[in-house]
This record gives C-alpha cells, sequence and structure tokens, in this order.
C-alpha cells in the first residue's frame, strides 16, 4: 500500500486501515477496546525517538526554530478552522 500511496509514514496506513475497519464495522471496537487503552497509557514511549531527533538536530532548530514553530501554529491554525468551517457547512446541509 506504501507504494501505491506514498509520502505518508507508515504508521498512519495503519491508523487509515484501523479507522475505516472500524468505521464499516468489519473490526468490533469493544474488542480492541483494552489493547486501545493500553496503548494510550504507553504513548510517551513512542515519542521518544522524535526527542533524540530533536537533540541530533539542535543546531537546524537553532537556527530555524522561530520559524518552525510558526509554521506549525500557522498551519494547526488553518488545519482547525478549514475542519470547522466544513463541519459547520456539512451540518447547515443536514439542518436544512
Amino acid at each position: 500500500m506504501r507504494y501505491a500511496i506514498s509520502g505518508l509514514p507508515a504508521s498512519l496506513y495503519g491508523m487509515i486501515v484501523f479507522a475505516v475497519l472500524l468505521h464499516f464495522r468489519i473490526c468490533d471496537a469493544q474488542r480492541v477496546k483494552l489493547s486501545i487503552t493500553w496503548a494510550i497509557r504507553n504513548m510517551g514511549i513512542c515519542f521518544v525517538p522524535a526527542g533524540v531527533g530533536i537533540i541530533e538536530h539542535f543546531e537546524l532548530i537553532k537556527s530555524y526554530g522561530v520559524a518552525l514553530v510558526t509554521i506549525i501554529f500557522l498551519t494547526t491554525f488553518l488545519l482547525l478552522t478549514f475542519v470547522g468551517v466544513i463541519y459547520q457547512q456539512i451540518e447547515n446541509k443536514e439542518q436544512a
């Protein structure tokens, strides 16, 4: 699948497949509830490699840190705004 749609990390493909399985009720949410709860509780372990990457590339972050933070906040704000506007439009169409 990764070769068909490149550009995303492999973990996102897994989340997409899992979300589709849950949406179409191929996978029962109650059966995986304990596993998901455990994964959420131990999620901090997943962020250790990101922290190591930050330390390894500290000079780049030192040089471009303000630009990176600005871009992250701006794109997050734009994405949340876009999703909110689209959601409101869908809700308004359903109410009409």
